[in-house]
C-alpha cells in the first residue's frame, strides 16, 4: 500500500483505476470486521486497519465525488458479493463473495493499463508486494485452518500478479517511448 500511496503522492493518479482503490478500501473494513467478529484473529483486523489510512488516502486523491458512477458501481458490487451473501449465508458466504470481490476488483485496473499508455500513477513494485503479501496471508490461513479467506486471497493474489505484470509492461513501454522522443528530438 505504501508503494502505491506515495507513487501517487509524487507521480500523480494517472492510469490508477478510482474503481478499484475504493473496492480495496471497502473490502479492508470487510476483512476488519471478519477478523474482529468472526475470525477473533488480531492479526486478521490488523492486516488490514494498517493500510486503510492509506487506501482512503488514495481514494481521496481519486476524487470519487467526481466520479460517481464508477464509484456507485464499486459500492454496488462489493454489496452484492459481500454484504447480500452474508446476510443470506452467513460470514463463510462474505468471505467467498469477497474473494471473488476482491478478484473482480482488479478488472478496472486492468482495463485502465489496457485502455490507457500512460501509467505513471501505476506502482508495480505495490502490486508485487500485493502478491508477496498474499503469499503470506495464504500460508497463516493454511496453518490457522481458514480455508474460505484461503481460497479468496489465492484468486485476488493471482489476479495482482497480472495486474503487476502489466503496469511493468507500460512502464517499460513509457521509458521506451521516451527513448525514442530523445532521439528523434536530438
Amino acid at each position: 500500500m505504501w508503494a502505491q500511496y506515495r507513487r501517487v503522492n509524487v507521480q500523480g493518479t494517472e492510469g490508477v483505476s478510482l474503481a478499484t482503490w475504493l473496492m480495496f478500501t471497502l473490502i479492508g473494513g470487510f476483512w476488519i470486521s471478519y477478523g474482529a467478529f468472526s475470525a477473533h484473529s488480531l492479526a486478521v483486523v490488523l492486516g488490514s486497519l494498517l493500510c486503510w489510512p492509506l487506501q482512503m488516502s488514495i481514494v481521496f486523491r481519486l476524487k470519487p465525488w467526481h466520479h460517481r458512477r464508477g464509484s456507485s458501481q464499486a459500492v454496488a458490487l462489493f454489496l452484492a458479493c459481500c454484504v447480500v451473501p452474508g446476510v443470506v449465508g452467513g460470514w463463510a458466504y462474505c468471505v467467498y463473495g469477497s474473494g471473488l470481490a476482491m478478484t473482480l476488483l482488479r478488472v478496472p485496473q486492468f482495463v485502465e493499463l489496457v485502455r490507457t499508455r500512460d501509467a505513471s500513477g501505476v506502482s508495480a513494485a505495490s502490486w508485487f508486494i500485493g502478491v508477496g503479501c498474499a503469499t503470506l496471508w495464504i500460508i497463516y490461513y493454511a496453518n490457522v485452518n481458514l480455508w474460505a479467506p484461503l481460497i479468496a486471497t489465492a484468486c485476488s493474489g493471482v489476479a495482482s500478479t497480472v495486474i503487476g505484470l502489466m503496469a511493468v509492461w507500460r512502464h517499460r513501454q513509457a521509458d521506451e517511448d521516451f527513448v525514442r522522443q530523445e532521439v528523434f528530438a536530438s
